[in-house]
């Protein structure tokens, strides 16, 4: 392990890191992003996958989580100030621990025999990542997100999913009318305007669930197509 200390903000790899944070574009352009918290990076490494950089504090590296995390990555660490962790960190007052990571390479093609959980322009982060927590735990392999959605791969995406996204098969950007008519199983759509219960139906097949927009829900398209 080298360490290697980093003390001003305009130091190159700290610009890489703070924009991998901040925006979508940086994320896209290097095909990267940032992990977030001990719980995540262990999670990362426990998947047999690699830390492409890891960044704390000097006094973070005595403590045992991030010692574990350390042995796992056995790359270079870079040591930043309290005060420069804190500016760049959008957790708070938890163990400085920031890294970034190369995005997964995700199937190539959608499967459109499988279990699906699409969600259409569904735009808050949190609820996107405990979405992500929810299919997984149902055992959903296969996310979609239409275009206008949150990015499922931005940091508050991945510490909302705490994980769920290292299990899953994750396709973005995608509009719903060059998507559904291709899948020839059951479609579903959560709507506060119908009263057909989930209980009713029969769920031991694979299906598509569809749930939309934090305030309009989901799409006309999405309803004319739904068996429910």
């Amino acid at each position: 392990m080298a360490v290697i200390f980093l003390e001003s903000k305009d130091n190159a790899k700290i610009k890489h890191l703070r924009g991998l944070i901040e925006l979508n574009s940086a994320r896209k352009k290097h095909q990267q992003t940032v992990l977030e918290g001990t719980h995540l990076c262990l999670a990362w490494l426990q998947q047999q996958k690699k830390l492409f950089s890891l960044f704390t504090t000097e006094q973070a590296l005595e403590h045992p989580d991030l010692k574990k995390i350390i042995e796992l990555h056995q790359g270079h660490v870079f040591i930043i100030s309290e005060v420069l962790y804190k500016d760049l960190s959008t957790l708070g007052n938890t163990l400085p621990c920031l890294a970034i990571i190369d995005l997964p390479k995700t199937a190539s093609t959608i499967d459109y025999s499988v279990d699906t959980l699409i969600l259409e322009n569904v735009q808050d982060p949190g609820n996107v990542g405990t979405l992500l927590r929810s299919a997984a735990a149902a055992n959903i392999k296969q996310i979609i997100c239409t275009q206008g959605s949150a990015s499922l791969w931005s940091p508050r995406v991945l510490r909302a999913g705490m994980g769920a996204h290292f299990s899953l098969s994750c396709f973005e950007n995608f509009q719903l009318t060059d998507i559904l008519p291709k899948f020839d199983i059951p479609v579903f759509v959560t709507s506060s305007h119908r009263s057909t219960s989930l209980y009713s139906k029969d769920l031991s097949k694979p299906c598509v669930w569809i749930l939309g927009n934090e305030g309009q829900g989901a799409s006309d398209y999405a309803l004319e197509h739904a068996q429910s």
